[in-house]
């Protein structure tokens, strides 16, 4: 009866905590996203994922494209281009107010391009918006631009995120705090987990539907699927594993869609020196490649062949999938003229995405088939952004480039791939003259066919956009020329289900007091236990350890390779604009300097501002600490729970079927994966009963349970091979004490074998059990950051690989020291607790 009593207040709970999201599902919306912006100023970097949330949104710019990649009015109502091209007047929308008051008006529009083309701009587009000679304000309602040259892609760069209209008041923080004129207004971002958005009431326009949009961050496949399948997220526009749309694909719940972006996905060519300098290496190269087999083994059958570097779904796109064509034959015959009749030698280096990784191993045994032997090297982001886009230090590479109409990247002759033909060249040239659509298509024709038939590249496939959405959504644009995620028109059929409201978290953060009183008080108790000599020598030793700590990070993340300011600004930033955003940064000057300023910097509590979310690291910390440490003293509790009794009950029947049982249990626990364990844990608790979240954190002033309840499954998970670990030392320990004299002695005087072990054992076995403990608890603090992905945690583990990836060296600084700190901390416990459980240590210590 109880048990089922616990059962029925189980689901009942469930129930209360249920019932107020279907009031809601009709309002709110949930949308996973792969990739977490690094800010949300989308006029400062080139990061797809800040598009994805604040684009369309947040900001609006002059025009905008529609989805089949026509220029259509915005906060511009109508337009006109002189004669000579030189001078493009907007005439702009009236009754337009930014969200914090501010009139939106041909000023604010001079000031906002203004801002994009300054000496110090880090907008990626500042080079594309180069032909403008000055910005005229007419009137208030009235803008004009006066160029220097013709451009006729003067309006489909208007059109990109990099150029939408801010307000002069707020332009100093949209990093952080971004203000635009779209129809939902920016309410909190839980760094790590989600950005959440309101409906902005005073838009100009119809308004939106839904109430409140809230963007989660998933990059685990994995963690992804869990979501989608538990309704964590309504909607996942650019899921991140293929093999999972067929059985997605069978919820009638659900619906896939998948459609083409305006990814190119390419096999980069090093054009500048080699074998690969030669256009019939190349053009062999070209013809070693079966797309399909590609696009099958890499993508599961989802995007579209390319023969250039061109979208398929615009109207001026050539289709040259035939122009070289899958044939061994021809491919070695290529290489026999341009003298390899017996093949060569090449480096493919690949970045981290999985469309990468697959496309590069089934390319390297293509090329294999006509004798271009292929060594494949996994590289990181960073790595990638040194060796191959900066340094140019590789053969071949797949990458995917998002930038909608990027060809003219093949006009750089600096560029990673090394490209130089005048032929092209002038054919640019005439392309930024033309402003008639039938002369550009016609130009665009001649520039797709020029660049394939010097096979610059292998031009595998248009990246597919996969989308799974909750059946009831409609109206959510899904692809569109640049990117966004439009959810103005966006809502729900019908009533229940699926929205998940969330409220803005103030991540839950110690209250400052009652630290400090806590510190203090410890403090005077040690004195007075243990002598302030002792205190003062564990002092002096742990700052000379932090000291020595802090020398040996910063050197290290000196000499790592990657640029921060590439990374954030991306592949198509100029050299200018990222040497601006590295001054900007802090990244000039001696290292002494710059380590002399941080180390100080620590001392007073300041971390130093983040790179990539240009937020101090201190806040960082504060917010990732509110997940990580509950979660690994969540965690310790329950393997010392589990792992010490269990370890006792086999020390206490050694040799006995229980021990041998026991022992059998920690052997599994120890070797099992902890991660496959949490996939497992998912699939039962959240999948398939439902009585757990599949992931994420609301936050602590969501409550206590709820709070709790987010990280039991994450703890379980990491606490299954500590408690096994624990256990199997605990019952080792244990053993070895029930030999000792005084344990003879208690069972003389009576003691019943349990109770000589309970009394008298284990606390005389205690410090190889702490031992274990002090160890354990630093590794359970950052060492669950594959637990953190599969829950889709914003904990310290996360938060590091996130920062290594990014290169935002000052985090990864900010939480390695911090980590060092916890283990010099869990150290000095541990040592305290060794003086407490014998007492012959503390007296050495008093004298």
């Amino acid at each position: 009866m109880k048990l089922s009593s616990f059962f029925s207040g189980l689901l009942a709970a469930c129930a209360l905590l249920v019932a107020p999201l279907a009031v809601q599902a009709q309002t709110s919306l949930t949308v996973g996203l792969q990739l977490e912006p690094p800010n949300l100023d989308p006029t400062s970097g080139a990061a797809v994922a800040t598009d994805d949330v604040v684009y369309g949104n947040i900001f609006e710019g002059l025009v905008q494209l529609d989805p089949q990649g026509a220029v259509k009015p915005l906060l511009a109502t109508w337009w006109e281009v002189s004669p000579d091209g030189l001078s493009y007047t907007f005439h702009l929308r009236q009754g337009v107010r930014f969200q914090d008051g501010t009139a939106f008006d041909a000023a604010v529009a001079k000031f906002s391009l203004d801002r994009a083309l300054a000496a110090t701009s880090t907008n990626v587009q500042k080079q594309a918006l180069g032909a403008i000679a000055r910005i005229e304000a007419v009137d208030p309602r009235t803008l004009r631009l006066i160029l220097n040259r013709p451009d006729g892609n003067l309006l489909n760069v208007m059109a990109l995120g990099d150029t939408v209209m801010v307000s002069p008041k707020s332009a100093g923080k949209l990093a952080t705090d971004p203000i635009g004129t779209g129809p939902f207004r920016f309410a909190g971002w839980r760094r790590g987990d989600s950005v959440t958005l309101d409906r902005f009431d005073g838009y100009w326009g119809k308004g939106a539907k839904l109430a409140q949009v809230r963007f989660r961050f998933i990059g685990d496949p994995a963690a992804a699927f869990a979501a989608i399948k538990t309704r964590e997220v309504d909607a996942f526009p650019d899921y991140p594993a293929p093999e999972n749309l067929a059985q997605l694909r069978a919820d009638p719940k659900l619906k896939v869609i998948a459609a083409a972006s305006e990814g190119e996905v390419i096999l980069g060519v090093n054009n500048r020196t080699g074998p690969l300098a030669n256009v019939r290496v190349r053009r062999a190269i070209q013809h070693a490649l079966d797309r399909r087999a590609i696009i099958d083994g890499a993508m599961y059958g989802y995007g579209t062949p390319i023969g250039s570097h061109f979208p398929p779904q615009n109207a001026a796109y050539v289709d040259l999938t035939g122009l070289h064509p899958h044939d061994i034959a021809k491919a070695k015959a290529l290489l026999t003229e341009a003298g390899y009749p017996n093949g060569l030698a090449l480096t493919l280096k690949l970045p981290p995405p999985n469309y990468a990784r697959r496309s590069g191993e089934i390319i390297a045994a293509q090329l294999a088939q006509v004798g271009i032997r292929v060594k494949i090297e996994n590289v990181e982001w960073a790595q990638w952004l040194d060796q191959v886009f900066a340094r140019h230090a590789f053969d071949l590479t797949v990458v995917s480039h998002a930038e909608p109409m990027d060809y003219d990247i093949y006009d750089r002759p600096d560029y990673y791939f090394g490209y130089s033909s005048p032929a092209f060249h002038a054919l640019m040239g005439q392309l930024q003259a033309a402003t008639d659509e039938g002369q550009r298509a016609a130009i665009l024709g001649q520039i797709q066919r020029r660049i394939a038939d010097d096979a610059v590249n292998g031009f595998l496939f248009q990246f597919p956009r996969l989308g799974v959405f909750d059946a009831r959504l409609k109206d959510f644009w899904v692809n569109s020329p640049t990117r966004s995620i439009d959810l103005a028109n966006a809502s729900f059929d019908g009533a229940g289900g699926g929205g998940i409201a969330s409220g803005r978290s103030g991540g839950g953060a110690i209250p400052g007091l009652v630290l400090a009183i806590a510190v203090v008080g410890g403090l005077a108790w040690l004195t007075a236990r243990f002598g302030a000599v002792w205190l003062a020598g564990r002092a002096a030793i742990m700052a000379v350890t932090l000291l020595a700590a802090s020398a040996v990070i910063f050197t290290i993340i000196q000499v790592v390779p990657g640029d921060p300011a590439a990374f954030m600004l991306g592949l198509n930033a100029s050299p200018e604009a990222a040497a601006n955003l590295r001054q900007q940064m802090g990244l000039e000057g001696p290292a002494a300097q710059r380590y002399a300023a941080w180390l100080l910097g620590m001392v007073r509590g300041d971390f130093g501002v983040s790179y990539t979310y240009q937020t101090p690291v201190a806040g960082l910390l504060a917010e990732r600490i509110g997940v990580s440490l509950p979660l690994a003293l969540l965690a310790m509790i329950l393997s010392v729970v589990v792992g010490a009794p269990i370890g006792a009950l086999a020390a206490a029947r050694r040799g006995k079927a229980a021990d041998t049982v026991v022992m059998g249990l920690t052997q599994v626990g120890v070797a099992i994966p902890n991660f496959w364990f949490a996939v497992l844990l998912v699939m039962a608790f959240s999948i398939g009963l439902g009585w757990f979240s599949a992931g994420g954190f609301p936050g602590w002033d969501a409550g206590l349970w709820p709070a709790l309840k987010a990280l039991t499954l994450p703890a379980i998970a990491l606490a299954a091979p500590q408690a096994a670990i624990l256990a199997r030392v605990t019952r080792s320990a244990l053993i070895d004490t029930l030999a000792e004299d005084y344990m003879r002695t208690a069972r003389a005087k009576g003691l019943t074998a349990s109770q000589a072990l309970w009394r008298h054992g284990l606390p005389n076995a205690l410090i190889p059990i702490l031992t274990i403990l002090g160890l354990q608890f630093p590794f359970l603090l950052a060492g669950g950051v594959i637990i953190e992905n599969v829950f889709f945690l914003p904990g310290l583990g996360r938060l590091v690989l996130q920062a290594i990836g990014q290169r935002d060296l000052i985090v990864v600084q900010g939480v390695v020291m911090l980590l060092v700190f916890a283990v010099v901390a869990t150290n000095f416990l541990v040592d305290v607790a060794y003086r407490l459980v014998d007492p012959r240590l503390s007296g050495r210590a008093a004298r």
